[in-house]
């Protein structure tokens, strides 16, 4: 017998959960709350040059590679 499917939990959360995810492993400094609190890529590439002091381009260019084509957008 299979577990029940849970009808609540949408293919979309799933794949925000796994960025989210992956954006708390690579940048360390940010708090799981800073990080829940994100709507859009640009808002983590923000979040990134304010917690590391790197140069925008620079944040967008890591932002881009980390998210490959994936979004924050919920």
């Amino acid at each position: 017998m299979s577990p029940p499917m849970n009808d609540n939990a949408r293919p979309d959360d799933k794949e925000r959960d796994d960025v989210l995810n992956a954006v708390s492993a690579k940048w360390k400094r940010l708090t799981r709350q800073e990080i829940s609190a994100l709507k859009s890529n640009r808002d983590l590439i923000s979040l990134v040059v304010d917690k590391y002091g790197i140069k925008s381009n620079a944040a967008k260019r890591d932002v881009e590679a980390l998210l490959d084509g994936r979004s924050l957008t919920a």
